[in-house]
């Protein structure tokens, strides 16, 4: 049995013109934005680590994105992850990116060659840790929401907008849920920046 999906397509040249049509379809949906929407993130870059955390099981489906930062050298991230009752924020990074840090902030939960970990109790604590980790280039941060995206639901339909797309482009913003989500684009071409907001799910 076979899963038809919709496809919405829309191309903007203003900016802010794009972003507005992203928020009305996002609706409710959990969300991430780049935290410099002018440079955005690089989907390739993007794509690339998604399909690499999962192979090697740093993120699992019920973890919730709160934070990125992806280039070609480098990923960091910020989870929230249940455990038993209470929930965790991790921060997973690269172990020369992180900071020093005040014991009172989080514990590390472990320290390899090439990966870090850190575990907080609250939200602003780990998002300061990542923004000082990170430096905040590249960085996609979940806001304007009620809650960040599930990993299961980014997963889903990331890959299947990233194929619509006709050249480089950079991430602004997505929204991800269990029946649909959608993403805004930039690409720099020839007449200047064009936005392409991409967005697919089930039928209704």
């Amino acid at each position: 049995m076979t899963t038809s999906h919709s496809l919405l397509v829309r191309c903007f040249r203003d900016r802010a013109e794009a972003l507005g049509h992203f928020v009305i379809r996002a609706g409710e949906s959990p969300r991430i934005l780049a935290f410099d929407d002018v440079a955005g993130c690089p989907v390739d870059t993007a794509l690339a680590a998604l399909e690499w955390t999962g192979a090697v099981g740093l993120l699992l489906d019920d973890d919730l994105i709160h934070a990125a930062r992806l280039t070609s050298e480098t990923a960091a991230t910020l989870i929230e992850r249940r455990v038993a009752e209470t929930r965790q924020f991790i921060y997973l990074g690269p172990r020369l990116d992180a900071p020093m840090m005040d014991l009172f902030e989080g514990k590390v939960l472990f320290e390899e060659p090439g990966v870090k970990a850190v575990e907080f109790a609250q939200r602003g604590h780990a998002l300061g840790h990542f923004f000082r980790a990170t430096g905040g280039d590249s960085v996609l941060v979940a806001m304007l929401g009620r809650r960040a995206p599930e990993v299961r639901h980014l997963r889903r339909w990331f890959g299947a907008i990233v194929k619509q797309l006709e050249g480089p482009s950079n991430l602004v913003a997505g929204w991800f849920a269990a029946a649909s989500g959608g993403a805004l684009f930039a690409s720099l071409g020839g007449e200047g920046t064009e936005y392409r907001y991409i967005e697919t799910g089930l039928e209704p």
